[in-house]
């Protein structure tokens, strides 16, 4: 008996140890071994700073969520898997802290956001709006959500790039890419006719940067997350180098901003 219940206590302990080791390497690795989400942590320069409110639409992992925590925003992430909800509040309430009362992080449908009261100074929605049909839809609940003067920060695959080009699109929206992505000119006419404005545009992604990546997935894939590590640090010059507006960009970004005379 006696030593049944010294193992019983003892399994939180190891249970603990594991889960912050497992999120101290975490945080080392952070956001991933992704070299286009590292690379769209340049478009940070484009958000506010201070103290404002802001919703990331399509939260991933919840980097973007807590670089603008970072800056000083209260956050509102919104991600339809509950599992990478779990999964992220653990780490970043959990582990690193973060104030919940800044930083909530929320299992939602996008398609769910006509329900949503909270209004926003900055959205962000950052390679979500490929994988949903109805983007013209979403597009209306950003401008609806955004107070006056509000931006939204949205950025989706090239769809002039020929990785977007080549790819099998998922017709039942089952969390695969709808589309290959935008263009500019397609932003312009799914934002505009809802009153948006388009303040500042953006390529990023070049095409060392896309070749590279490709090489990480294949051995991701083949050989396990552990082995991409090494050349993960080999890339990381690729992303700091990176250039906007290459020949060829991966992904488009627009900042789009709804005017101040707009009713709220």
């Amino acid at each position: 008996m006696t030593t049944t219940l010294a193992k019983t206590a003892a399994t939180p302990s190891k249970l603990g140890i594991a889960a912050t080791t497992k999120n101290a390497l975490r945080r080392l690795l952070y956001p991933g071994l992704d070299l286009h989400t590292r690379n769209r942590a340049s478009l940070c320069r484009f958000w506010r700073t201070g103290p404002r409110d802001v919703l990331d639409a399509g939260s991933g992992n919840g980097y973007f969520s807590w670089l603008a925590y970072r800056s000083g925003a209260r956050v509102v992430a919104l991600n339809f898997d509950k599992g990478q909800t779990d999964k992220a509040r653990d780490f970043l309430v959990g582990f690193l802290r973060c104030d919940p009362q800044r930083l909530s992080l929320e299992q939602r449908n996008l398609y769910d956001l006509d329900t949503e009261e909270r209004r926003f100074d900055e959205i962000i929605c950052y390679e979500t709006i490929e994988h949903i049909r109805d983007d013209r839809r979403i597009a209306r609940e950003f401008y609806r959500l955004l107070r006056p003067g509000g931006r939204l920060h949205l950025c989706a695959p090239n769809a002039e790039h020929p990785r977007h080009q080549a790819e099998i699109l998922d017709l039942n929206e089952v969390g695969g890419h709808v589309r290959a992505g935008y263009t500019l000119q397609s932003y312009r006419e799914l934002l505009e006719p809802l009153g948006f404005r388009i303040k500042t545009t953006a390529g990023i992604g070049p095409w060392n940067l896309y070749l590279m990546d490709e090489v990480l997935r294949w051995f991701r894939t083949r050989i396990g997350e552990w082995s991409a590590v090494p050349l993960l640090i080999l890339a990381l010059p690729l992303v700091w180098t990176a250039r906007r507006d290459p020949e060829a960009p991966y992904s488009l970004y627009v900042c789009a901003e709804k005017p101040a005379h707009a009713g709220s």
